[in-house]
């Protein structure tokens, strides 16, 4: 879900990394930074538009450069590519693109391995997945679709490309995400809520009890709210965080991690290629850690993508960790003001 992860986004910059999923989880939250460029600053970008080394450079965990071609060439025998973005990286999108086109060439095509291709999206919510499919067999027109499919804000520039290019290919897409009004009572009422609902609602959530937070993520979580809240020396007040959050968060987690390999079950051989938010991914906790409860020994390849200054400024400690390849990519100048 498009995510805020701080109370009061004291730093918008590493928010947008969790951009919109605590918006349901939080007491409030105050606007963006009037600086922060638009969110579709680059709207329009097409990825054949892209100048490796100077608009992104992919990288893998030790530092070494890369290509999406060569990342999809390693995965071609895994299950599952798992991809972490930051919503508003219009150049991030963009490579998306490029990147579901080579999966579809190279891993899809009968003169690559001919295995069916899944697009999986934590951007549509799993109660849609009907409206999903009637649109992708030609059913319904894509006006229908976005009136009733709930598509994230922004959907034209940033997710439209994906859904085209898979409707194009003839490629499933999966629905992945739990329905946020169910997100929403878990934050206000805690996960065990969830089991007083109709068996119809429940069959649009992963199997419950879901999995809680591991230890690993929690660390994570409460690393990112010390960052959010450092250098203020209280909470200004009226604001607190909810301690469901971090259930909601593992909701998503769990629904998407369930999802995929559901679709690794109904199309045998398969391949996934999933695109979420890059906390779900990064440091292999989240989705990875849900895949491996629901369908152990599924094969598994990482990329996250964050944006940066200078895509020449690598950092081991920083971006070693996060995945198995990481893109860097150029973060947009802010917007003019005027004057």
């Amino acid at each position: 879900m498009p995510t805020r992860r701080t109370l009061l986004l004291l730093n918008p910059a590493k928010a947008a990394v969790l951009l919109g999923a605590l918006s349901a989880t939080l007491v409030a939250a105050a606007p963006v930074s009037a600086q922060a460029p638009s969110p579709d600053a680059l709207a329009g970008l097409q990825p054949d538009s892209l100048v490796e080394g100077q608009d992104y450079k992919i990288y893998d965990r030790w530092g070494i450069e890369t290509s999406l071609y060569a990342i999809v060439r390693s995965a071609v025998g895994d299950d599952v590519l798992l991809v972490g973005e930051e919503h508003d990286d219009m150049v991030g999108h963009a490579l998306e693109t490029s990147l579901l086109g080579t999966v579809l060439d190279e891993i899809g095509a009968p003169s690559g391995s001919g295995r069916t291709v899944v697009l999986s999206l934590e951007m549509f919510e799993r109660d849609v997945q009907y409206i999903l499919d009637e649109y992708l067999e030609g059913q319904i027109s894509e006006q229908h679709f976005l009136r009733s499919a709930r598509p994230w804000d922004h959907y034209e520039a940033r997710y439209r490309p994906l859904v085209e290019l898979a409707k194009e290919r003839g490629t499933p897409i999966v629905a992945a995400n739990a329905p946020r009004r169910y997100v929403s009572r878990v934050t206000s009422e805690g996960p065990e809520s969830l089991a007083s609902l109709s068996e119809m609602a429940r069959g649009f959530l992963p199997p419950l009890p879901y999995p809680g937070p591991s230890r690993s993520y929690r660390e994570q979580w409460e690393a990112i709210m010390d960052e959010a809240m450092s250098g203020h020396d209280a909470e200004p007040s009226g604001y607190e965080m909810n301690p469901n959050a971090i259930y909601s968060q593992a909701l998503w987690d769990a629904s998407m991690g369930h999802a995929v390999t559901q679709a690794l079950v109904r199309h045998t051989g398969g391949f996934v290629v999933h695109f979420a938010g890059s906390f779900h991914v990064e440091k292999g906790t989240g989705i990875p850690e849900r895949i491996a409860d629901y369908r152990p020994g599924t094969r598994v390849t990482t990329i996250v993508m964050t944006k940066a200054d200078d895509v020449d400024d690598w950092s081991a400690e920083e971006h070693g960790p996060l995945a198995d390849y990481v893109v860097l990519t150029k973060k947009p100048e802010p917007a003019s003001t005027g004057g």
